[in-house]
């Protein structure tokens, strides 16, 4: 693939919101093709990146040669930051950079199943473990089917999609990703024009759920508060709305601002002090340069806060997980 097709978004911005990052440990949440690490090494940091896609090895070991004093890789979900950072030695970092979602590595191989304009395996698991989008949607019941595309997808006619997807694995079972984008599309009356795919929040909501990138989400943040060094920064780059909504929520409690309260709103919490300020006061979007040649960067938002000596707060997040 080119280093165009992996363009990291919102790069010069992510850069500008850690400062200066010299001699620190900067900790790389979300790996893919390593192009945060990358521009982070270049300006003189220690990092330690996680990705639990192993198959990232190539790009881990291109920086390894290059950097081989102060880049390390653990293989592991990014939720897991603490144990991993443990088992290097590490019970700190002074900063955090975790992009949300599916990497374009993953949507341009047709072969992990994420894509429904490429044909592959209905797969959609960023590791090789747990259930499958195949599994999903040919073993739940219709309600769940539904729940899941109407919770993660936002789809308003989950209802309608998932009776036609239980009618059509009646028939014959699901188990390549263009025939299931054949039978949702049918299920929402063809796209008629339509700029965006029909298919578009279906496929999200299985992504979604077979990799719980929610509470994945969820638990980055709260371990990332324990983590976090004071004056350390946690810059967060989202790509739809349910993502951000949770950081954003997130950050303006621990920063002392009432929530905007959601479904996916964590519980309002009582701190003597703000654990956060905020770097991004607003969600910082792309310019009309960058999504001009890296399309994937129109959705994208990055929110920063800065760690402050407040004592940690403790969370429960009421997120309503699919059930299975």
């Amino acid at each position: 693939m080119s280093q165009q097709a992996h363009a990291s978004v919102l790069l010069p911005e992510v850069l500008a919101a850690l400062g200066d990052v010299s001699g620190k440990l900067v900790v790389d949440g979300t790996f893919g093709a390593g192009g945060y690490s990358r521009a982070i090494l270049s300006r003189g940091a220690h990092v330690i990146a996680f990705d639990r896609d192993a198959r990232v090895k190539p790009y881990v070991d291109a920086l390894k040669g290059e950097f081989p004093d102060r880049f390390q890789w653990v293989n592991r979900c990014f939720s897991e930051m603490k144990e991993g950072l443990a088992d290097l030695g590490h019970d700190t970092c002074d900063a955090i950079v975790l992009d949300i979602g599916v990497s374009s590595m993953q949507l341009d191989e047709a072969e992990r199943g994420f894509s429904f304009m490429r044909d592959g395996p209905l797969d959609m698991r960023m590791s090789t473990e747990g259930r499958s989008a195949a599994d999903i949607v040919n073993e739940d019941d219709k309600d769940d089917i539904a729940h899941i595309i109407w919770l993660y997808g936002e789809e308003h006619k989950s209802r309608g999609v998932a009776a036609a997807i239980v009618k059509r694995r009646n028939e014959v079972p699901f188990e390549r990703t263009l025939d299931l984008a054949e039978v949702v599309e049918r299920a929402l009356g063809g796209r008629r024009g339509a700029p965006v795919h029909p298919a578009t929040r279906t496929f999200q909501a299985l992504r979604i759920a077979v990799n719980d990138e929610l509470g994945e989400l969820e638990r980055a943040l709260d371990v990332s508060e324990a983590l976090l060094t004071p004056d350390g920064v946690l810059a967060v780059v989202t790509f739809h709305s349910l993502e951000d909504r949770i950081v954003k929520n997130f950050f303006n409690e621990r920063a002392g601002k009432v929530s905007s309260g959601s479904r996916y709103a964590p519980h309002k919490v009582e701190a003597k002090q703000s654990v956060y300020t905020l770097v991004t006061p607003k969600a910082v979007q792309a310019g009309e340069a960058e999504t001009a040649v890296n399309p994937r960067a129109r959705s994208a938002k990055l929110r920063a806060v800065r760690r402050t000596s407040a004592p940690l707060v403790s969370s429960v997040f009421p997120l309503k997980k699919a059930r299975s």
